[in-house]
């Protein structure tokens, strides 16, 4: 894919995610697994700037995929899908934002996702922010499935390269990411 939007508006977003989402330590994971460093993607995606320049690349691969409805797990998703949707409301083709409940309502409607009602038919690409082993994804397909709208794809801000990726290829599901993790090094390493 060929960005219309710039390498420098790139390269921001590059700087932004090194500087206020990577951390090293002694992590464990959503998935149970350790790491010597984390990826707090909502420290871009919830600081205006940052949370602008994702929303910009994903309304861009939306458009070039011809995408109606954008979301995903709640809370990786939430910030892109609704600055996604936002941003296209200045369009003549206004982007639907969903947000995939961790579990069902027990009260109210009892809704699993939140948001204008999927429909069959629909073209959906899942956000997040970061993707480890695929499993939020996964779940939110799960979610999307019962709605009868077409999961086209799926974008996450990066992607730390453990094997998320393959997860969603063995289920049918096209990652896009913005970053992966090969393009940050830890401070005071080379390259």
């Amino acid at each position: 894919m060929t960005s219309t939007i710039g390498t420098d508006l790139r390269d921001e977003l590059r700087t932004l995610v090194a500087v206020r989402a990577f951390t090293y330590g002694d992590f464990t994971l959503t998935s149970g697994r350790r790491s010597d460093y984390y990826v707090d993607g909502k420290q871009v995606t919830l600081d205006g700037r940052g949370l602008y320049l994702v929303a910009r690349f994903a309304l861009e691969h939306c458009r070039e995929h011809d995408i109606d409805a954008v979301g995903g797990l709640t809370l990786g998703a939430d910030p892109i899908a609704s600055a996604v949707a936002a941003l296209s409301g200045e369009t003549d083709r206004p982007i639907t934002a969903f947000i995939v409940r961790k579990e069902v309502k027990a009260h109210g409607t009892g809704r699993a996702i939140e948001g204008p009602d999927l429909r069959p038919g629909q073209r959906v690409l899942l956000v997040d922010d970061t993707l480890t082993t695929g499993g939020t994804f996964l779940q939110a397909n799960e979610a999307v499935a019962t709605t009868g709208a077409t999961v086209v794809g799926a974008l996450c801000v990066v992607d730390r390269e453990e094997g998320g990726r393959e997860a969603l290829e063995a289920s049918g599901i096209t990652l896009h990411s913005l970053f992966r993790r090969r393009e940050f090094s830890p401070p005071g390493s080379a390259g």
